[in-house]
């Protein structure tokens, strides 16, 4: 039998890989399962994207190879955007690179700096992707934790009582998944300031800002940011378009450059219609934001109503497409969603699969409509 790489046995298969499979069986036996465990929008992007898109198939560019750095028109609009919405000025040529999607990115960017056993500085809780990407490449997760008593923020004077010397990487995400919290203008700057001591690339991955948040933020508009800074984000979450996988790396040229090296031996450019719709959305107006946070508020006043019939605690200031709540007493997360999804039929995401700090605590996704909603406080009651 021929052995696999040594790299897969530093993994495990994605959480919800596997227990999508076990939801899938309950509803195929017939039990009317409720999904809120998955943050994939169940809204429609703006009209305009789906014309572009549909328009882009009929051109005469649209079945050939695509450049691996994107059209020029669409990397000028996410140009715009940046400077619109964060107050960032980037040059549409050198520094911005399409991703598809900024799951890809994650990959992309510790591949293009990490050695074998280099260290990476992790959220716990935080994004799984980052601690398996880690170990894929070879490179060692040095976890931080991050907890409420401190807002969910780094401790860094603590963190700098650590041996640093090895860590060459920190991911960031805020406004934060799973928790919903976000970052300061100072925490930016002190993370900025904190990267250039020991001579980090920290990269915050950005893509909740713009759901149920009126300020959203990018680490680089602080005054040096771009010396030790990347960001990523997406237009999954912010226009419903999860399914069409595009994102962007945003950073200095050196930087980018570096990444696209990586990303051009790996695919053959990003599907055209795919990119003509993306350039609609990013012009979308605020009305857009709007709209789509109305629907939002609702769900998520629900979701606090389901939260409160299962005796959890949450924050009301937390942002983002999901709600993070504590569960009463000593009660074990893994343990709380199974029974749930059992006698009540409503899969939640168990905090645990974001690291051991998710342990005593429950995320919902507010991406089911007001009626799945209501139904799934009707069963719980």
């Amino acid at each position: 039998m021929i052995e696999v790489a040594n790299r897969l046995h530093t993994v495990e298969e994605y959480y919800f890989s596997k227990k999508l499979r076990e939801v899938n069986l309950l509803i195929a036996s017939g039990k009317p399962i409720i999904n809120l465990g998955i943050g994939s929008p169940d809204l429609q992007p703006p009209q305009k994207v789906i014309e572009a898109l549909t328009n882009g198939l009929l051109s005469p560019n649209a079945h050939k190879y695509q450049s691996y750095q994107g059209l020029p028109e669409l990397r000028e609009a996410m140009a715009v955007f940046y400077k619109t919405h964060f107050s960032v000025n980037l040059s549409a040529n050198t520094e911005i690179l399409p991703l598809m999607g900024s799951k890809e990115g994650i990959m992309h960017i510790s591949m293009a700096y990490l050695n074998e056993g280099d260290g990476v500085l992790i959220p716990n809780p935080g994004y799984p992707t980052y601690q398996s990407v880690t170990k894929l490449v070879g490179a060692k997760p040095v976890l931080y934790e991050l907890d409420a008593s401190n807002n969910w923020l780094p401790d860094l004077k603590a963190l700098e009582q650590t041996d640093l010397s090895q860590v060459k990487l920190m991911w960031i995400n805020y406004p934060h998944m799973p928790t919903g919290a976000q970052a300061t203008e100072t925490l930016f700057e002190d993370l900025v300031a904190f990267a250039k001591r020991h001579n980090i690339l920290i990269v915050n991955d950005n893509p909740y800002s713009f759901i149920l948040n009126d300020t959203p933020k990018s680490i680089l508009s602080v005054k040096g940011a771009k010396d030790v800074c990347l960001e990523l984000n997406s237009l999954s979450k912010t226009f419903n378009m999860a399914g069409w996988r595009v994102g962007m790396l945003v950073g200095n040229s050196d930087q980018i450059n570096h990444v696209l090296k990586v990303k051009s031996n790996m695919d053959s450019g990003m599907f055209y219609g795919i990119q003509k719709g993306a350039i609609e959305a990013l012009k979308c107006s605020k009305m857009w934001f709007s709209t789509l946070n109305s629907v939002y508020q609702k769900r998520r006043d629900l979701v606090w109503q389901l939260a409160d019939a299962l005796k959890c605690t949450y924050d009301k200031n937390a942002t983002g497409l999901f709600v993070w709540a504590k569960l009463p007493g000593n009660v074990k997360a893994e343990e709380f969603i199974d029974i749930i999804l059992k006698e009540n039929h409503v899969f939640i995401t168990p905090g645990t699969i974001f690291g051991s700090q998710g342990e005593g605590y429950i995320r919902f996704s507010l991406c089911a409509s007001t009626e799945v909603l209501e139904e799934a406080i009707a069963r719980v009651k």
